[in-house]
């Protein structure tokens, strides 16, 4: 049997006992060790936008290129500084972890979450988000210059209806985007509202862009514009999460300009060049919190 080498760390005023930090994450040489310290660097830009969210672990225990798992429930094992929230679900009470410090990022990070996977509702609000997500998802013959052209048609449809939306690579091959609100709209209600949105910008970009949601039935030339990550108790990698792909690839904030273009590329987007964007940019969400908007124009069309 295996030894396991722990090593206790202080951050800040929390003692973390971290373990086995040579372990290979990253097929090309990243280890929990470099996992662990992108988390505790990119602290003071990422809890920003995850404090009070519910999370979910998505666990990679040996590497990307092993099996993963999912967990809801705050394990009985974590330290008693870790904070949570508990919330109803059809069949039952589920503790989520809340992150509020570089210390909770660097004990999930232990954990092999390489993901950091939040609620687009935050705990004083549960049932309302204050963020609605329209994901686009490429078909395996399109290209990210097709994803970045129908981003730039719901940057039109955002305009029309007096939206603004913050767009982020996915750190895959898509584009997120985000449209900040007021935490006033339920699931529901936010997830017809990005419908209509999906479905004005299908209409529009036919050719590309489908809101079919079989994947057997869906045209793999066309890109897929996902408004149901806004259901109830949905998770999604967050901004300036990792992502378990090699050349480990952040989901990064980006600009509209940038997008215009066309030349964007998701590789560039990583754990090596990250913080000499931050550097040269800083962060391009930093005020997507401070804007919430309201829906109810679009629910009227709805």
């Amino acid at each position: 049997m295996a030894t396991t080498i722990v090593t206790d760390v202080k951050i800040q005023d929390k003692n973390v006992k971290l373990s086995n930090l040579d372990k290979l994450i990253w097929p090309e040489g990243l280890t929990k060790a470099h996992l662990i310290k992108y988390y505790t660097d990119i602290a003071p830009y990422i809890l920003p936008y995850i404090k009070d969210r519910p999370l979910v672990m998505k666990r990679y225990p040996n590497g990307i290129e092993r099996d993963f798992f999912y967990q809801k429930e705050c394990p009985d094992y974590a330290p008693d500084w870790i904070k949570t929230i508990p919330i109803s679900h059809s069949d039952k009470v589920v503790n989520y972890i809340t992150c509020e410090d570089a210390a909770t990022l660097a004990w999930l990070a232990n954990q092999g979450c390489v993901e950091i996977h939040a609620w687009l509702s935050k705990k004083d609000s549960i049932e309302y988000p204050d963020i609605a997500i329209i994901d686009l998802d490429p078909g395996e013959k399109a290209s990210f210059s097709d994803v970045l052209e129908v981003a730039l048609v719901i940057k039109k449809v955002l305009d029309y209806l007096k939206l603004r939306g913050y767009p982020k690579t996915s750190g895959a091959t898509g584009i997120h985007i985000f449209i900040p609100l007021k935490p006033v709209f339920n699931f529901q209600q936010v997830t017809k509202a990005m419908g209509l949105i999906a479905k004005i910008v299908v209409d529009t970009f036919s050719d590309k862009a489908t809101i079919e949601r079989t994947v057997a039935k869906r045209d793999q030339s066309k890109v897929y514009v996902d408004y149901l990550q806004n259901t109830r108790g949905k998770s999604m990698a967050w901004t300036y999460s990792l992502r378990p792909i090699p050349g480990a690839p952040i989901s990064t904030p980006v600009m509209w300009e940038e997008i215009e273009q066309l030349s964007l590329l998701p590789d560039d987007f990583n754990l090596y060049t990250i913080f000499n964007r931050l550097k040269f940019w800083g962060d391009l969400h930093h005020d997507l919190l401070q804007n919430p908007q309201d829906i109810s124009h679009v629910l009227k069309l709805v």
